[in-house]
């Protein structure tokens, strides 16, 4: 079957000499991954710069469901950057953004409403002229929306524990280990609040930010079965003094 589609790319790996193993999370099937051989020569189309993390491209391939591997036939950039790739903040935002998606979003999703808030958000990055150092927290926080774990505030109250397990907010300690004491909580509140637009409105210090990037971590690795330690997050702590 001939599939046409937006494709963002996660993950990208050398294979022999001449080929890539890439790694795509697509408008139409959510993640596929591919082989591709890469520009060899001027007379070569596909060269590696189009598959450097979270690039959104359009795509075509004859999909094959009896292959691990497909394979592109067609490729243009859909969406070409402008400063993510030219700006070391950005670059290692996207850097972590790509591995914490290639492990997020590779489960049974709708795709549609997900794969929209995922390139919306990209773009709003590459577009940002400052004021974007929370940028991946929000990002975390509200993908988890799309993905069935978004946690409930309807609840909440100053003082609150977060129930990591169950995503909620609770007035007694829960009876596990999961859960987050009040006064890191209210940070997870506000996080929940916060949009691309009003998060510069909140001020986070460093070492607030990454403790609330690990809690966020922690979360995911409550409710998504094996996923890992991300080794891109030692990068991102070191941002935004």
């Amino acid at each position: 079957m001939l599939v046409k589609t937006q494709a963002i790319v996660l993950r990208t790996i050398k294979y022999g000499d001449s080929q890539l193993i890439t790694d795509l999370f697509t408008q139409a099937m959510g993640n596929v991954s591919f082989i591709q051989r890469m520009r060899t020569g001027k007379g070569g189309r596909v060269g590696k710069p189009y598959f450097q993390p979270l690039t959104i491209l359009d795509i075509e391939f004859d999909e094959r469901p009896n292959k691990q591997l497909q394979r592109i036939k067609e490729m243009r950039l859909a969406y070409p950057f402008s400063t993510i790739p030219f700006n070391s903040y950005k670059l290692s935002i996207s850097l972590f953004l790509s591995e914490f998606l290639y492990f997020s979003v590779r489960g049974e999703h709708e795709v549609g409403a997900l794969y929209q808030y995922v390139e919306n958000s990209i773009r709003w990055l590459d577009s940002a002229e400052g004021a974007f150092a929370n940028f991946h927290l929000v990002f975390m926080m509200h993908l988890t929306r799309f993905i069935g774990f978004y946690p409930n505030l309807e609840n909440w109250h100053a003082g609150d524990f977060f129930d990591l397990r169950n995503g909620v907010f609770c007035s007694l300690v829960p009876l596990h280990p999961d859960f987050i004491p009040p006064d890191e909580a209210a940070k997870i509140g506000q996080l929940m609040r916060m949009n691309y637009e009003t998060m510069h409105l909140f001020r986070f210090s460093r070492e607030e930010r990454n403790r609330c990037a690990n809690l966020i971590l922690r979360y995911y690795r409550l409710h998504i079965p094996s996923f890992p330690e991300l080794k891109s997050l030692s990068v991102l702590q070191d941002l935004f003094r």
